[in-house]
């Protein structure tokens, strides 16, 4: 599954606003392709801190692929050719409570599926797995996540339940009601499923870093695009700086014992 000739240690994932050229070294953009048809973008893999980083645009440069046409498939096999290890995947969310407030930053630690026409799996037969996503997210990378947060002076909450949706339209405020009094999420967004069921088949680890952009309508705020837009704008600077933190410290092999994503197999076959 490896691809020959390119490698990277780290995957991040996210807008294509969060690609900062001047941050990475010795660039090269790379297309790779897949049993699952094409990825949103190029690849673009650099050095940085000592690691191999590959950063992928989730909507492809542009923005110009809604969540529900995503190939996620696609994205995660080819980080997983490029022998990525730990994926940081990076996104803007809505805010379900009052002291989740736009400019935070969450790293949830569970999420509820209300998708409805995506691919959640590598595995359709003949081969069949059945993953534990008890504990969805890789704990020792959130546990990185946050402290680095915090030392950086950041609102950052260490626990959060993402509700994914299949968007791309926004709730409506009966739906919002429902996320947040009856589900009692804390987050809504579009793109973390199946992201991280797919990573967590891949046995990579990963962890989001959730940018809360806005209140969803439960607040009667109405939500638009534009709002979304400018919050995130000045949000992606703080998620460069933990990035830029984050690299250098994440070692070569993730700690087994910290984490059970890199082990997500094994009693997952039939």
């Amino acid at each position: 599954m490896l691809l020959p000739g390119y490698r990277a240690d780290i995957g991040i994932i996210g807008g294509s606003g969060l690609y900062d050229p001047g941050m990475l070294s010795d660039i090269k953009e790379v297309k790779i392709h897949t049993p699952y048809g094409e990825p949103s973008d190029y690849i673009v893999i650099g050095r940085y801190g000592g690691k191999t980083v590959a950063f992928l645009p989730r909507h492809g440069r542009g923005h110009r692929i809604p969540p529900h046409r995503i190939n996620y498939r696609a994205n995660i096999w080819a980080l997983k050719s490029l022998g990525v290890r730990y994926i940081i995947a990076v996104s803007a969310v809505g805010s379900l409570r009052e002291d989740y407030r736009p400019g935070d930053l969450v790293v949830p630690d569970q999420f509820i599926d209300m998708t409805k026409s995506r691919e959640y799996t590598f595995f359709e037969g003949p081969q069949v797995a059945h993953v534990s996503m008890a504990e969805p997210f890789c704990e020792f990378l959130r546990d990185k996540i946050i402290k680095i947060g915090r030392e950086l002076g950041f609102r950052i909450h260490e626990k959060g339940t993402y509700i994914c949706i299949e968007g791309p339209r926004f709730s409506t405020k009966a739906e919002s009601r429902v996320w947040r009094e009856v589900y009692k999420a804390d987050i809504i967004g579009m793109t973390l499923v199946p992201e991280v069921n797919l990573a967590c088949e891949a046995q990579i680890c990963y962890s989001t870093l959730a940018m809360v952009t806005d209140y969803d309508v439960w607040a009667e705020k109405p939500v638009t695009a534009e709002e979304v837009a400018r919050v995130m704008a000045s949000n992606v600077d703080k998620a460069k700086k933990i990035l830029s933190r984050l690299i250098p410290e994440l070692p070569q092999e993730p700690p087994v014992e910290r984490c059970s994503c890199c082990e997500s197999l094994k009693a997952a076959l039939v």
